[in-house]
This record gives structure tokens, C-alpha cells and sequence, in this order.
């Protein structure tokens, strides 16, 4: 238990160092990564290499070493795929440094600055707006605090905290300050035993990801009757068991799509790496795909599409027996830790008047005032015309003007002594109205441009006056700015016309924190996919409901800490740096899906069709690991990580099948041929199977020129040089024997030459006759 002295100076700097060295420290796992034991284990203990695991100790020991090739390709994607991770925590864990915001405590009597994993128990920990809760705790000390649990308890209204009351880790200060004794840090503190488990660096909950699990669940199921048929079927014919085994692994193997999972664990990393040096924290690595689908973008005025801060303009009286200087002076003094606003007024005038203030009420979204009262100078309010100012007093209608222009305005207004604690003090004459200066950000006009090319609708939403709002997003280019709505006229209780509103108009002004989060949510009933970008506390509970919430750097902690993106460096131009490539991640993968999955099906069509017939395989493991990594390995990983700025949409399942069925079924259909058509000659096993390689290569390969469009130099180099390969495999002795590929028959040539390119036309025409019926088969084609 704390001792009395504690609460007053805090710990001593001799016994935090002892209580952190005996394990009462703030440890707790960061949310944007995992050890270096869970990465390991996620790359190695998959189904994927259990199956081929244990295909390749069969070919061991039943068959030909060189046919274990598979497995060594398995080892190398594995190791790949760890490196990758390790890379992107590496990145993540850096940046998420970065964007600690610092706790503020009190040791030895002093206020300091320490890291969150630095706060240990019993510290005394200062509180002002915008602060998040980072452990639990006693609230020692209260200036006006009010804390907003709502991520903890769904309630929205913000909660008055008084000396001896409990605060719980997840909430946030929305108004006034204080102080609080830490009584469980680390694991023991309430949210983290919340999230800890939740909040690790993952793959999961993405239609994409959810896509490639119910292939591989399928293709799992698949697997066991295939094999049991196509083992039945060789051992039928004039064979040896270790040349049945052989052909039944070729089979098997060549139906799982061991590099699908591989290449979007490595996408997404490389995304989350490349994000990091833009100086964009990526929290949740699922946040990657939302980027990609963020068809509407909600910004808040303050901090996007202007800078932080604000300059005075001038100060308007509006009476003459009032010293309105002294008065915003003594504002801003009585104001611990002043919000840009005030901030902008202690600058201005940073000589307070001395006044003792007696009570005083912090600023928050929701009142849009703050106000104090002096002894022997009176009560004031400072905050929103529109708030503060009724219709016909002195100022009003010179306010509207000067908002409508794009300027801050603020009243200040005088109020009856004692009526502060009230939640409408009793008002006196206005006195003075108070014009500020934003600081609109340079590069604010290019980035909405660039969001209105990419079909991305941008809401401004703001709790400023929406003609201000207006005149501003207007200046910057923002389509429907001259059109700006007052929330507080917007239809409550019906929410199909509320959301048809929203759906209709871009600048919304005097939106409060609840409207915000139900801006969101009536957005996401249309169908859209949301983005919400914030810096303060006003904007956490549409960051929280929001699709994807991306936060300021130099915000809240609060607002950082539910957000999914942080852009470290505040820059609004970084945004479509981070649409562009959660869009670039996610088409690659369609794109790569594309061919893995035709290699499923192809595989699966030839053993039912080589299993139902009684023929050998068409060919042996070694001859499939060649033209899948001709045909897909290499080439994915270059295509996985190409540029692309195609926006992704729904469906990702469904258009692949599109592509991948019948692509495979041509494949196999194409194989078989011509292995059968050379198997009735008199010619070996071994040529036949070159035969239905050399098909299968020319069919495989045309499925790689058509998802590598749209053609560029290095595709079309990339294009060349696996078929150069493969040339380059049949025409040296020692690797096409390596291979079992022999070419001395020119009939059995031909043969496979015709069949290939006549299932490379036929894919083009199922491609064609798409296409006409405007159905999206390719990336970059017609979509239905």
C-alpha cells in the first residue's frame, strides 16, 4: 500500500529501481509483435509441411533422392518466410518505440518523463487531456477529472473521477487532470488481461486470409481419397511399389499450394516493412488488407487537413469596461495543460494577470467550452460562438461571417460567479470574440486529389462551425464542400435518412464524439468500407469502429492506442503512400492465388483422370518441382511484391476460381493428351513423361504471361527468362538427365508442342469470352 508521502512526491528513483528489478514493472507484450519462438513456430508446425514432411521421407525411402526436391523447396520457404517476419518485427517493434508516448510521474518529488515499460508499482502518475490509462490505479488527485471508459465498459459518457476512486487501464482522459497511484502494472492490469492474447502481431480475421484457409482446408480433404485412388491405380499396373509411391507423391504434392500461404505472409510483411520506412506504424498486420479496401475516408479538420496549432489573429471587443487581454490571459494561465486553442492565447499573451482562479472547467469536445472563475475578477467562458452566443447578440452575426471565410472564431462571454459547476452557467454580456488562424498543410490539396482518382471518398467531419469547415475543404479542391451540414440538424432516429445524408454530403461541422462514431457505423450499414483518421480524444470511438482507424503521431495516446495505423511523422500526404500499398499487397495476391491454384487443380484433374484410367503418372515429383518453380515460385515472389494500385474488392475467392478452375482443367487436360497420344507409340515411359512436361510447361507458362499483365520491361524479362530456363533445362545433357527429361523423339516433340499451344489458345478464349461478358477473371480486367 502506498504511504501518505508517497502520494504527495511519488516514489523515490531508489525504490522504483528496486521494485522494477523485482518484477513490478509495466512488461507487457507489444500488440504489433510476437517472439522469435511464435514466428518459428507459425513457419514450421503448418499442415502444409506435415503433409510434404512426410511425402518426402517416403520418396527417401521408397524412391529416387532427386525426386525429394520438393522438400528442399518446402526448407527454403520456411526459412524465407521466418527471415521476412523477423524482418517486419524487427520494423514494427522499432516504430512502435517511437510512438510510446512518454508517462508522466512524479519521483522524488519532481515530475518526469519515463517510458510506459518504466512506470512500476505504487508510482504516481500525472494525468491531463488526451492521456490513456496505461495501468490501474487509485486516483489520487482531481482537477475537474473526467475519464472516458467507454472501451472498457461501451458507455459512452465520460465519468468524473474523484480522490480515492478506481481508474482502470483502457480508458482515457477526456477533461481536466490529476493524479493516480499504480496498483497493478504489467499482466495483472485490466485491459491487458483483456487484449494481451488478441493483440499480437496476426494474420487472421481477412477475407483474405479466411480465402486461403478454406482452400487449404479443402485441398486437405481432397488430399487423402486422391492419394488412396491414384496409390490404388498404380499398384494395378505392372509396377514396383516404390514406383507406384513416386507417382502417388507427384500427385499429391503437386496438389497443395505450399507457396500461397508463404507468399501473403511475405507481402504482408514486405507491405508492413515498407510502410515503416514512411514512417507508418502498422499495429495489426490486418490493417494491411483494410487499405486496400477503403472506399470512404472520414478526416477531421484539425490535424489533417490543417497542421497542429494555431496562431492568434486578432481580439475583438465587443464592450469597452472589460480588459479583454487580461481576461484571455488568465484564461490560459488557469489552464494547466491548454489545448491548441488556449495554447494559441498563452502565446499571445504570456504575461498572466496574477488572478486567482477559485473553480474551473477544462475544455472538452462535447460542452466545445472551457471557463474559469477569478476571485474578485468574475466568472468567463471562452469556446464556441454558436454555443455561447445567442441569436441577436453583439458578435453573432460578425462570427458567422468570419467562420464562413475559413477562420477560427471564438467568444468569450462573461458568466453569473458560482454557476461554473452548472452544465449551462448562467451567461452575462458577450464580451470579446477571439479569431484564430489555422495552418492548412501544404500538401493537403494533392492528397485529395489523389483520393478522388482512386475513386476514395473523403467525408470531412469536425467539430468546428461547418462553414469554417467548408471554406477550408472548399480552398483545398474537396468535391460538395460548398454544400457543408450542421450536425446538430441531422435526423435523429431514423437512420436511413441520417445515412443518406452522409452518403450525399462531404463537409460536416459541430459533430460531436457520439455522432462521429455513429457516422461510421451509418456509413458501414451502405456498405462502405471506412477509414477514420484522428488525433484527439473526441475521435477514439469512431477510431475504434471504423474499418481501419489511422492516428497522428504526435496525438493522444489514447487515440494511438485503438488505432490500427499511426503515421508517426503526422503527414496527411503519407496517407496515400498507405492506400497504395495495403492495394498493391492485396491485388499481388490475387494475382499469385491465381497461379497456385491453377497448379491445385491441374493436379487434382490429372490424378482423378490418371487414377480412373489405370495409367501412369505423366510424371515424377523432380519434374514438377522444375515447372512449378518455372511456371510459379519464381515468378510470385516477383509478382507478389510489383507495384499496383488497383483498389480491392470483395469477392477475392470467388474471382480466383474463376480463373484458377478452368486454367487447371485445360492444364490437365492438355497433359494428359499428350501422354496419352505418345504413351500408344512404342516409345519409354521416360519420353512419354517428357512429353507431358513439355505440355504442361507451355500451358502453365501462357497462365503466367496472362496474370502477368499489364506487361512492362521486367515482366516481360521475367516472362523470357523462365522459358529460357526451361529451354536451357531440355538442352543440357546433365540437367535434363538429372530431370528425366529426354527429347531424342521429334514426333513425341511435336506432339506435345500442338497440345500445348492448343490449350494455351483455348485459355485465351475462355479469358476472351469473359472478358465480352464482362466477368473479372484477371486482375485489371471487366469486373462483375
Amino acid at each position: 500500500m502506498s504511504t501518505v508521502t508517497e502520494r504527495d512526491v511519488g516514489l523515490s528513483g531508489a525504490e522504483a529501481a528496486r521494485r522494477a528489478a523485482a518484477g513490478q514493472a509495466n512488461e507487457v507484450p507489444r500488440r504489433t509483435s510476437r517472439s522469435l519462438g511464435a514466428i518459428v513456430r507459425a513457419n514450421v508446425c503448418t499442415l502444409f509441411n506435415a503433409v510434404i514432411g512426410a511425402l518426402w521421407v517416403l520418396i527417401l525411402i521408397f524412391g529416387d533422392w532427386k525426386d525429394g526436391l520438393f522438400g528442399l523447396i518446402v526448407i527454403v520457404n520456411t526459412a524465407i518466410g521466418v527471415v521476412q517476419e523477423l524482418r517486419a518485427k524487427r520494423t514494427l517493434d522499432r516504430l512502435a518505440v517511437v510512438n510510446e508516448a512518454p508517462v508522466r510521474v512524479r519521483r522524488d518529488g519532481a515530475e518526469r518523463e519515463i517510458r510506459p515499460r518504466e512506470v512500476v508499482l505504487g508510482d504516481l502518475i500525472l494525468l491531463g487531456p488526451g492521456d490513456r490509462l496505461l495501468v490501474d490505479g487509485e486516483v489520487a488527485g482531481a482537477d475537474g477529472l473526467e475519464v472516458d471508459e467507454s472501451l472498457l465498459t461501451g458507455e459512452a459518457d465520460p465519468v468524473h473521477k474523484r480522490p480515492g476512486d478506481e481508474v482502470l487501464s483502457g480508458s482515457f482522459v477526456v477533461a481536466g487532470g490529476g493524479s493516480y497511484v499504480a496498483t497493478r502494472v504489467g499482466r495483472d492490469a485490466y485491459a491487458a488481461k483483456l487484449t494481451e492474447e488478441a493483440s499480437t502481431f496476426s494474420l487472421a480475421h481477412s477475407e483474405l486470409r479466411d480465402g486461403v484457409a478454406n482452400f487449404i482446408k479443402y485441398i486437405t480433404w481432397l488430399v487423402i481419397p486422391i492419394g488412396a485412388l491414384l496409390t490404388h491405380s498404380q499398384m494395378r499396373r505392372d509396377t514396383t511399389f516404390s514406383d507406384a509411391i513416386t507417382s502417388t507423391v507427384a500427385g499429391v504434392v503437386t496438389m497443395i499450394p505450399e507457396g500461397l500461404v508463404l507468399i501473403t505472409s511475405i507481402a504482408f510483411a514486405v507491405g508492413v516493412v515498407r510502410l515503416g520506412r514512411r514512417r507508418c506504424l502498422v499495429q495489426e498486420l490486418p490493417a494491411i488488407e483494410g487499405l486496400a479496401r477503403v472506399d470512404v475516408l472520414c478526416v477531421d479538420k484539425t490535424g489533417t487537413l490543417t497542421a497542429p496549432g494555431m496562431d492568434l489573429g486578432e481580439v475583438r471587443p465587443l464592450r469597452d469596461d472589460v480588459d479583454v487581454k487580461a481576461v484571455l490571459a488568465a484564461l490560459a494561465a488557469a489552464d494547466p495543460r491548454p489545448n491548441a486553442t488556449l495554447q494559441a492565447v498563452r502565446d499571445a499573451f504570456p504575461d498572466g494577470p496574477g488572478w486567482v482562479s477559485v473553480a474551473n472547467v477544462p475544455f472538452s469536445s462535447a460542452r466545445k467550452w472551457s471557463g474559469a472563475e477569478f476571485e474578485g475578477h468574475g466568472a468567463w467562458l471562452l469556446g464556441a460562438p454558436d454555443v455561447l452566443l445567442d441569436r441577436g447578440d453583439p458578435g453573432y452575426d460578425e462570427a458567422a461571417a468570419l467562420a464562413r471565410t475559413g477562420l477560427r472564431v471564438l467568444a468569450l462571454r462573461e458568466a453569473a460567479p458560482g454557476s461554473l459547476s452548472a452544465d449551462t452557467p448562467r451567461a452575462a454580456r458577450p464580451a470579446a470574440l477571439v479569431v484564430l488562424k489555422q495552418r492548412v498543410r501544404p500538401e493537403a490539396a494533392d492528397t485529395l486529389r489523389y483520393f478522388s482518382r482512386q475513386g476514395v471518398t473523403v467525408k470531412v467531419i469536425s467539430g468546428d462551425n461547418p462553414e469554417s469547415v467548408a471554406a477550408i475543404a472548399g480552398s483545398l479542391g474537396l468535391p460538395g464542400a460548398d454544400r457543408p451540414i450542421d450536425a446538430r440538424s441531422l435526423p435523429e432516429g431514423d437512420p436511413e435518412a441520417y445515412a443518406e445524408v452522409l452518403d450525399t454530403h462531404s463537409v460536416f461541422g459541430r459533430v460531436t464524439p457520439r455522432q462521429k462514431r455513429e457516422f461510421v457505423q451509418a456509413l458501414k450499414s451502405r456498405g462502405h468500407t471506412v477509414a477514420m483518421t484522428g488525433d484527439g480524444v473526441n475521435d477514439v470511438l469512431a477510431l475504434k469502429d471504423a474499418d481501419l482507424g489511422v492516428a497522428m503521431g504526435t496525438g493522444s495516446g489514447a487515440t494511438k492506442s485503438v488505432a490500427q495505423v499511426v503515421l508517426l511523422d503526422d503527414s496527411f500526404a503519407t496517407l496515400p503512400h498507405v492506400v497504395a500499398e495495403g492495394r498493391r499487397v492485396l491485388s499481388n495476391i490475387e494475382r499469385v492465388s491465381g497461379l497456385f491454384l491453377t497448379k491445385t487443380f491441374y493436379a487434382i484433374a490429372l490424378s482423378l483422370m490418371t487414377g480412373v484410367a489405370g495409367l501412369a503418372f505423366p510424371f515424377v515429383p523432380r519434374q514438377s518441382t522444375l515447372v512449378n518453380a518455372l511456371t510459379i515460385g519464381i515468378p510470385a515472389f516477383f509478382l507478389a511484391l510489383a507495384p499496383s494500385d488497383e483498389r480491392s474488392r470483395p469477392g477475392f475467392v470467388r474471382r480466383v476460381l474463376r480463373f484458377a478452375v478452368p486454367a487447371g482443367l485445360i492444364s490437365a487436360a492438355a497433359m494428359f493428351l499428350a501422354f496419352t497420344f505418345a504413351h500408344n507409340g512404342e516409345r519409354s515411359l521416360a519420353q512419354d513423361r517428357t512429353a507431358a512436361v513439355i505440355a504442361l510447361f507451355i500451358v502453365t507458362w501462357w497462365v503466367l504471361v496472362l496474370i502477368a499483365r499489364p506487361y512492362n520491361w521486367w515482366r516481360l524479362t521475367l516472362l523470357g527468362s523462365m522459358a529460357g530456363l526451361f529451354a536451357v533445362t531440355m538442352a543440357i545433357p546433365g540437367i535434363h538427365e538429372f530431370f528425366a527429361l529426354y527429347t531424342d523423339d521429334r514426333g513425341n516433340d511435336l506432339v506435345a508442342l500442338g497440345f500445348g499451344v492448343l490449350g494455351a489458345a483455348l485459355l485465351t478464349a475462355v479469358v476472351k469470352i469473359a472478358q465480352w461478358a464482362g466477368i473479372r477473371v484477371l486482375p485489371g480486367s471487366a469486373t462483375k
